[in-house]
């Protein structure tokens, strides 16, 4: 343990210059927490928490926690349940429908990001379902009960995907035990917190603070369809998580044993050593090594970082869309542990790189790369790479001269730059309807366009060359950017994005292109 004392005054500062511009009028805001064990030690708040009736936020505003729900629930379900499920439990012979390669995945692969599960929300949007459409929990398990492929052997990489925690959760609902019971049960009561699990995005949470975007016409409201699950459906305030972010800290009462439980390092099949546990990552920061997670849902941003061995952290949410709760909660950290933050890393040129003969694209601007559109900020490391900090998106890339080289998600790739290609015969071979015979949908590639849906609900994004039978898209869907490739076979064609890699739409041959 560092004998340096913790800077609360300067960590309380950065805060404050952090959030300062959320105060100009008319703004969502948020609000940090720093915390010890005991006590919490100062509180920054800006901003408001409801746009229209002017409410001020502060440190008891209600958010959606978003992905920070995960290691609750993975501590919930390993030791609120009477060994209801183990780590090496199959999820086929939990969840009897399961099918193919996705029965064969574990519980613990599961919750630790290596299970190769398509992401539901990622892969309906590849289907055209927009952000905003509703459904149901059981049409959306019945869809899962169809799909029969994994994005990559389970065990053999690192992709962020949300559906093992809603599997996981589905498997102990059919045990008898519902998420929300768990949490009121053995968090809220003892803690004397107010926290929620809802199951619909328009279920009634008292006191929930709207979500907001920023568009052309100014602030907006909101909203998600997708039927929540324990991937991300827990809602409270930030002194609500505080207080028991504070238990894990402590080692006490409910939190007891659950930091060591959550962080213990996870291998890969080829033993590689994962800094995602179960629902908390690990963060380097200087000497130290912090745990912590974030959580994003549309209109809310959220963190926490937790330093065990000075028994410290500090904690984010906000309800705006425009937050970067990583870089704002890592400064604030490296404030109070008095620990350099680490150095951005431009070392490889900006450009558009591909694997040889394979799907897989990454683009890097600005000291920033997006693999397979996922953005992840790159840092130097001591061995020249350009690395990410991000335990459920690691890379560890170097410049050649020639190539990108190094590791993403712990697997090798070698990246070539994307030639200035003739984008014209590349698109002339693909126009026309394409169509997914298991879910009845189509898309139709029009000159550098390509549509998807019908009516007003019909979603456009445009096309770009990435050689070699492969098309780039960017669409928009309300606040996100979608960006995904086709993967052209003959008449058969592949949508590969981060977190979904299963749909194969066929060529509609007898549709005049």
């Amino acid at each position: 343990m560092s004998d340096t004392p913790l800077n609360w005054r300067a960590a309380q500062a950065a805060a404050t210059q952090l959030l300062a511009s959320w105060q100009t009028e008319g703004q969502p805001g948020g609000a940090i927490t720093l915390f010890d064990r005991d006590k919490t030690q100062a509180v920054v708040c800006a901003g408001l928490a409801d746009l229209a009736r002017r409410d001020p936020f502060t440190a008891d505003s209600v958010v959606r926690y978003a992905s920070i729900t995960k290691h609750i629930f993975a501590a919930l379900a390993l030791n609120a349940t009477d060994n209801a499920l183990h780590l090496d439990d199959r999820l086929g012979n939990l969840l009897p429908k399961m099918q193919g390669q996705l029965a064969e995945v574990t519980v613990g692969q599961a919750l630790d990001m290596t299970s190769g599960l398509p992401d539901i929300r990622q892969t309906l949007g590849l289907l055209g379902v927009s952000l905003n459409t509703v459904s149901e929990a059981q049409p959306v398990m019945e869809f899962i009960h169809g799909l029969t492929r994994l994005n990559y052997p389970a065990g053999t990489e690192i992709t962020y995907t949300n559906t093992g925690y809603r599997l996981v959760e589905a498997a102990l609902k059919a045990k008898g035990y519902g998420f929300d019971a768990l949490v009121q049960q053995h968090l809220a009561r003892p803690l004397d917190v107010q926290l929620q699990a809802p199951e619909s995005w328009f279920d009634v949470v008292p006191g929930l603070a709207p979500g907001y975007w920023h568009t052309a016409k100014g602030w907006q409201q909101t909203s998600a369809g997708l039927h929540l699950s324990a991937s991300g459906s827990l809602a409270g305030s930030a002194n609500a998580l505080t207080r028991w972010l504070q238990c894990l800290l402590a080692n006490s009462g409910p939190g007891k044993g659950i930091l060591t439980q959550l962080s213990t390092p996870r291998r890969l099949s080829q033993g590689q050593i994962s800094r995602y546990g179960l629902g908390l990552a690990q963060t380097p920061l200087g000497s130290q090594t912090l745990l912590g997670h974030g959580g994003s849902h549309a209109g809310y941003k959220t963190y926490f970082l937790l330093a065990p061995d000075r028994q410290a952290g500090a904690l984010l949410v906000a309800n705006r869309e425009d937050c970067d709760s990583f870089a704002i909660i890592l400064q604030v950290m490296a404030k109070l542990l008095n620990e350099p933050l680490p150095q951005r890393s431009t070392a490889i040129p900006d450009g558009i790189y591909a694997t040889r003969a394979e799907p897989y694209w990454l683009e890097v601007k600005g000291g920033n790369v997006a693999y397979l559109g996922t953005n992840e900020p790159l840092y130097q490391s001591a061995d020249g790479y350009a690395v990410s900090l991000s335990a459920h998106q690691p890379m560890r890339l170097k410049w050649t001269g020639e190539a990108v080289e190094g590791e993403v998600g712990h697997v090798a790739r070698r990246f070539l730059p994307v030639p200035v290609a003739s984008e014209a015969i590349c698109l002339k071979q693909v126009q026309g309807h394409w169509y997914h015979p298991q879910y009845r949908t189509a898309f139709e590639i029009c000159g550098n366009q390509i549509h998807i849906g019908v009516g007003p609900a019909m979603q456009t994004g445009t096309l770009s060359s990435l050689g070699d039978g492969r098309i780039l898209v960017e669409s928009n869907d309300g606040p996100s950017l979608n960006r995904f490739c086709l993967y052209f076979r003959g008449y058969q064609v592949d949508l590969i994005a981060s977190r979904s890699r299963v749909l194969t739409f066929k060529k509609n041959i007898s549709a005049r292109a």
